[in-house]
């Protein structure tokens, strides 16, 4: 019989502001080992232009994946390699900054409503100082399963296996294998995920309410579960999680700003080649 997880933990996310004063929502893992290989999820949700206008104008990394999930609105990237693309409602854009990237997020839209996800994840030390690279892939390449009884499953990146079906991702470029899906659910819609016993996991509710095990979780809530090889959630109202699997990444953090690396010496020698411009020679 499957090893069934439970939950561990919960954080619930807190407010606060990034880039030019977007407001968001945060849960942040640098230090909690059952986070890795995740670092961070920032949502950021608002029907008030004010709250996102400013964006993200163009700012470091060092480090660090970031996967960048937009369920309403639009953004531009725009990075010092050259790269630019649009992500629109329902798709996604991913970027390893690897020893370094300059980029930008910025809002194309005048008015309407924002709903997305910024999530950071960790890059093992072997990686941390490789080339960076950027991939983006709108709403329709995004690998989705519908059901009347078991809801929608969208995976982002990684694989995911769903009531006995595989689901693949169209991101399979991680430092580490790990798995990043949408599951939404209206009443009575229970669905069985199947897990790689060794992989963390956790879940973030951003709509409603979604059962683990016999245990809810609530709308802002981050919940971490323990070790397993299968997660049975259920949801009695309309409702959205976002779930995350990964390989650990067993090395020390130290995270500073835009930069997450493995020692002090290491920090310090990013913030210097930021301030003598090396990054924009890369």
């Amino acid at each position: 019989m499957s090893k069934q997880r439970q939950i561990i933990q919960r954080i619930k996310a807190h407010a606060t502001s990034d880039g030019d004063g977007v407001k968001i929502s945060r849960v942040a893992g640098f230090n909690n080992k059952s986070f890795s290989p995740f670092l961070m999820v920032d949502e950021l949700k608002s029907d008030q232009h004010s709250d996102y206008v400013g964006g993200f104008p163009p700012h470091p990394h060092r480090g660090i994946e970031t996967l960048t999930y937009m369920m309403k609105g639009h953004f531009q990237h725009r990075d010092h390699m050259g790269n630019v693309g649009e992500l629109k409602s329902g798709g996604a854009q991913w970027m390893a900054a690897g020893r370094g990237v300059i980029h930008s997020e910025m809002p194309i839209m005048e008015e309407g409503d924002l709903h997305g996800f910024q999530i950071w994840i960790n890059q093992p030390a072997r990686d941390k100082m490789k080339p960076a690279q950027y991939f983006d892939f709108q709403s329709e390449t995004i690998a989705e399963r519908n059901s009347a009884t078991h809801g929608l499953h969208r995976v982002l990146a990684g694989d995911l296996i769903a009531e006995g079906e595989l689901i693949q991702g169209p991101l399979d470029k991680t430092g580490v294998p790990l798995t990043v899906a949408d599951w939404r659910a209206v009443s009575g819609q229970q669905t069985s995920i199947d897990t790689p016993e060794h992989f963390n996991m956790m879940l973030f509710v951003y709509q409603g309410g979604v059962t683990v095990g016999d245990i809810e979780v609530t709308q802002g809530e981050m919940v971490l579960l323990s070790k397993g090889e299968l997660v049975q959630l259920a949801s009695n109202q309309n409702s959205g999680a976002l779930l995350f699997m990964g390989e650990p990444i067993d090395e020390p953090v130290v995270h500073y700003g835009p930069f997450v690396m493995n020692t002090m010496a290491e920090i310090e020698q990013t913030i210097s080649d930021y301030n003598s411009g090396v990054f924009e020679t890369y």
